[in-house]
């Protein structure tokens, strides 16, 4: 009697629990969740069978440098963007811009270098931090090629960044690196100073960015990529291109010109009396340009200057 008890008891246990409405949703799950992993466990162990027979598949594992002996070429990355050379620029100011012909008048004037009572070209620009000393760094990464003394620009420090990109670093009073050292882009290249040329400038770093030689704007490419120096170049090296095909053009008309002329040497006659040459250097008077100032060869100057 207690056995049937029991059971009754059990039964009806067993339909309150089914009566409930989470019971049936909870089974549904339970079984998906079984039949889904059954299925991804069989598609797995159907994939490493069917990899193992593969006869085309090779487990040898290749040790061998694919690319034999060759020296592997460190290639600065072309990422890096040009940075002004001070540690620190806050407070940083440029004092002598670079003299562009395409600028303003006023940017011109702040281009232009007294020395010798007479004014130059900056062919880069000054950098200063309250007339105080600070450390000079590398703009970009790259290979000190040459470290020398300028009588007119004081210590000098010229990296070699490839693609015939230089920056130089000029007015340095102390110099902390030296000839073949490989710096990069942030290493500390010594401390500002004075230079005769630029005294106007105070304590400053006198910084220059060159593309195959030539001088451009270091301002135009701050925060820059490498990439964009050489693009400028290729603008410049096809209006180079062009200018000389035209220039070629023009001979070829001169030529032939002369060709058709048929004056002999007696019909032109002699010069009138009175029309003389122009005496060497009046036209420099006229525009008021002089010529640079000379300096021997012990103490001529690595940087270029260019006067108006």
């Amino acid at each position: 009697m207690r056995d049937e008890e029991k059971k009754s008891v059990t039964k009806l246990k067993f339909r309150r629990l089914l009566g409930k409405k989470w019971v049936f949703p909870a089974i549904y799950l339970s079984v998906a969740a079984l039949v889904l992993a059954g299925v991804l466990w069989y598609q797995q162990r159907g994939e490493e069978v069917d990899f193992a027979d593969d006869p085309n598949v090779n487990d040898e594992v290749i040790t061998e440098d694919p690319f034999g002996d060759e020296d592997a070429v460190p290639v600065m990355e072309q990422s890096e963007e040009l940075t002004m050379p001070v540690a620190e620029q806050e407070n940083s100011t440029i004092v002598t811009k670079f003299y562009d012909y395409d600028a303003s008048e006023e940017d011109q004037e702040n281009a232009l270098v007294l020395y010798d009572n007479k004014y130059y070209q900056s062919t880069g620009v000054d950098i200063t931090k309250n007339d105080e000393k600070f450390d000079v760094t590398a703009a970009l990464s790259g290979t000190v090629t040459e470290v020398k003394e300028d009588p007119l620009y004081g210590n000098v420090v010229q990296i070699d960044h490839g693609q015939e990109v230089t920056t130089v670093y000029a007015s340095l009073d102390e110099v902390q690196t030296e000839a073949g050292a490989e710096v990069k882009q942030g290493d500390v290249l010594g401390t500002s100073g004075r230079n005769i040329f630029g005294q106007a400038s105070g304590v400053h770093v006198h910084f220059e960015v060159r593309k195959d030689g030539e001088a451009l704007n270091p301002e135009s490419f701050f925060g820059k990529p490498f990439s964009e120096l050489e693009k400028q170049n290729t603008e410049k090296t096809k209006d180079s291109d062009a200018a000389n095909e035209e220039g070629l053009a023009e001979g070829e008309d001169a030529t032939n010109e002369e060709e058709n002329q048929d004056v002999s040497d007696e019909e032109i006659g002699e010069l009138e009396p009175g029309a003389e040459e122009e005496a060497p250097g009046e036209g420099d008077e006229e525009t008021g340009v002089e010529e640079e100032p000379g300096m021997n060869e012990d103490a001529e100057s690595s940087i270029s200057m260019t006067q108006t």
